[in-house]
C-alpha cells in the first residue's frame, strides 16, 4: 500500500473546502424548501382572506335580516337570514380549510438540522 504525505496544511485546506461545498448545497436546499413552504402559505393565506370576506357579507346580511324583522315583519327577513347562515357557513369551512393548512407550514427547513451537524463535524474535524 502506497501512503501519500500531504501537510496538515492541504489536509485543512481541503477540510475547509468540503465543508465550504457542504455549506452552499445545504443553503441551496433550504432556499428550496422555503419556496416550497411560501407557495403553502400563499394558499393558505387566500383561503383565510377569502373567509374573512365571506364572513364579513354573512354578518351584514345576518344585520340586513334583523332590520327586515323589526322594520317591516315581512318574508324577507328570513330569506336574508337564510342567506346570511349559508355564507357565514361557507366562510368558516374556508377558515377551517386556511387554518389546517397553516398548521401543516414548517417554518424551519429540515436542513436546518443538517447545517448545525455540519457546523458541529467541522468544529470536530478542526481541532
Amino acid at each position: 500500500m502506497a501512503q501519500v504525505d500531504r501537510t496538515i496544511s492541504a489536509v485543512l485546506y481541503d477540510i475547509v473546502g468540503n465543508v465550504q461545498e457542504i455549506v452552499r448545497s445545504e443553503v441551496h436546499l433550504a432556499k428550496v424548501e422555503l419556496r416550497e413552504e411560501v407557495k403553502k402559505s400563499r394558499s393558505a393565506a387566500i383561503l383565510l382572506a377569502m373567509g374573512v370576506l365571506l364572513l364579513s357579507c354573512g354578518v351584514l346580511l345576518i344585520l340586513l335580516a334583523i332590520v327586515f324583522a323589526l322594520t317591516a315583519a315581512m318574508p324577507g327577513w328570513a330569506a336574508a337570514l337564510i342567506v346570511g347562515v349559508g355564507v357565514g357557513a361557507a366562510a368558516a369551512l374556508c377558515m377551517v380549510g386556511g387554518f389546517t393548512k397553516l398548521k401543516k407550514i414548517r417554518a424551519v427547513p429540515k436542513t436546518a438540522a443538517t447545517m448545525k451537524e455540519n457546523v458541529q463535524w467541522a468544529k470536530q474535524a478542526t481541532k
